[in-house]
C-alpha cells in the first residue's frame, strides 16, 4: 500500500503552527469507502473537533468541525447524536440544503443540529441507540448506563452491581457500549472497583466485559478494553493496551487476537467484511501509560485502520500527522459519500424542515423579473 497526502484539511478555524491539522493516507482508501459507499466521523476530543473523512476523487477530504470534548457518537444517514462537553446534541439530515451549501451541490447529505440536551460535565463516553431509536449512553464519571427522560440531567438505567451507589467519581472508568438485537447488552470498563478512581491502580490487565442480560462478567485481565461491538454474529471488543482487536465467546469469555495494530486502539465500527478502528498516539501526560504499548515502545500512530475482518489484514489506513492525537469515536455513515454538519452559523439559521402538511402551504417567492 502507498501513502498519498490528503486533501487540505478543512478547518473551522486557524490552527496554531504547532498543530497543524493534517494527514496521509493509502493511495487505495478514496476507493475502499467508494466501494462500501460509506463515509466515516470520528470524534476527538483531545483535539475539539468532528472530523469527516469523505472521498474526493484520489484523496481523502477531511473536514474538521469544532465542539467542546466530541466523545461518543452513533450516525446513520438520517440521523447523528453526538456526547460532548456537557450536553447530548442530535442532528438531522436535511438533504435539501445541499443546493444551498455549494454550487454546483457536492454534498448528499447535511446534518442539521436539531435538539441539545445538557447533561451537566458527567464525561459522556460511548452513545448507541436501540431498536426504538433511543439514545443511551455511558455515565463515565456516575459509573452508569442512561438513557434521556426529556426532564432530568441523565436517567440512569443500570450501573455495576460491584459499584455501591451513584456518585460523581468515576469508580471503574465503566466506558463502552454494543448493542445487540436492538438492546443495549455489552458494557466495558477498566476496573470492576468501587472507590473513586479506583480502576487506575491496575490499568494494565484490570479491564472487564460485562453482559447486561446476566448482569454477569465474561471476562476479565483485558488491558484497558474500550469499544464493544456485536456483528457478524460475534463479539468484539478492542484492548487498547495491547493495541489488538479481538473477539470474546459470550458463553466462555475466551480471547482470539484477529489483528494487532500500531497505537492504543478506541473506537470501532464495520461495513461488510471491514472494520474501521480508531488508534491514539497517547500523549505523554496522559493517564493511559504503564500498559503494554507503552512500555514496547512502539512508534504509535493516531488515525484510522481498515481491517479485514476474516483475516486481519491491514487493508487501507488514514494517519493524523499534526493536531489530532487521540481518537475516540469511529463511525461508519453508509449511504453517503460527502455529508456535511451544520450546528452552528449563517446557514443554519436560515434553514426551516417543516412538515409535510405545513409545507404545502408554503408560498415560494417567484424570482423577481428582468425589467427590459
Amino acid at each position: 500500500m502507498s501513502e498519498t497526502a490528503a486533501a487540505p484539511a478543512e478547518a473551522a478555524a486557524e490552527p496554531s503552527v504547532a498543530d497543524v491539522l493534517g494527514s496521509v493516507h493509502t493511495s487505495n482508501f478514496p476507493d475502499l469507502l467508494r466501494e462500501l459507499h460509506s463515509t466515516l466521523i470520528v470524534s476527538t476530543y483531545q483535539a475539539g473537533k468532528l472530523v469527516l473523512l469523505r472521498p474526493d476523487g484520489a484523496v481523502i477530504n477531511t473536514h474538521f468541525r469544532p465542539f467542546r470534548r466530541p466523545m461518543g457518537l452513533h450516525a446513520d444517514r438520517n440521523r447523528l447524536v453526538l456526547g460532548a462537553h456537557m450536553e447530548i446534541i442530535e442532528f438531522r439530515n436535511v438533504p435539501d440544503v445541499a443546493a444551498r451549501l455549494q454550487q454546483p451541490p457536492r454534498h448528499d447529505g447535511v446534518f442539521c443540529a436539531r435538539d441539545l440536551h445538557v447533561t451537566g460535565a458527567i464525561d459522556i463516553h460511548e452513545l448507541a441507540l436501540d431498536g426504538d431509536g433511543e439514545v443511551w449512553f455511558i455515565n463515565t464519571l456516575f459509573s452508569c448506563l442512561c438513557t434521556l427522560d426529556g426532564v432530568s440531567s441523565f436517567a440512569p438505567a443500570w450501573r455495576p452491581r460491584f459499584v455501591s451507589h451513584y456518585a460523581p467519581e468515576d469508580r471503574c472508568h465503566l466506558n463502552g457500549l454494543a448493542v445487540r438485537d436492538g438492546f443495549p447488552r455489552y458494557v466495558t470498563a477498566l476496573g470492576e472497583t468501587n472507590t473513586p478512581q479506583g480502576w487506575r491502580a491496575n490499568k494494565r490487565d484490570g479491564g472487564i466485559l460485562i453482559d447486561l442480560d446476566s448482569d454477569e462478567i465474561i471476562t476479565r485481565g483485558l488491558s484497558m478494553p474500550h469499544s464493544p461491538r456485536w456483528y457478524d454474529n460475534r463479539l468484539w471488543v478492542l484492548e487498547s493496551g495491547r493495541g489488538a482487536l479481538v473477539t470474546v465467546d459470550p458463553s466462555t469469555g475466551q480471547r482470539t487476537d484477529v489483528a494487532r495494530l500500531p497505537g492504543f486502539l478506541r473506537g470501532l465500527d464495520f461495513v461488510g467484511p471491514v472494520a474501521f478502528v480508531g488508534l491514539s498516539q497517547l500523549r505523554e501526560t496522559n493517564a493511559f501509560t504503564d500498559i503494554q504499548i507503552t512500555d514496547d515502545n512502539i512508534d504509535r500512530q493516531s488515525g484510522v485502520w481498515a481491517v479485514h475482518v476474516k483475516t486481519g489484514q491491514t487493508l487501507a489506513f488514514l494517519k493524523f500527522t499534526g493536531g489530532v492525537q487521540e481518537i475516540f469515536a469511529v463511525q461508519a455513515v453508509r449511504g453517503l459519500l460527502f455529508p456535511e454538519v451544520l450546528h452552528e452559523g449563517e446557514q443554519l439559521a436560515r434553514t426551516y424542515a417543516l412538515p409535510e402538511a405545513a409545507l404545502a402551504e408554503v408560498a415560494v417567492r417567484a424570482a423577481p423579473q428582468a425589467e427590459g
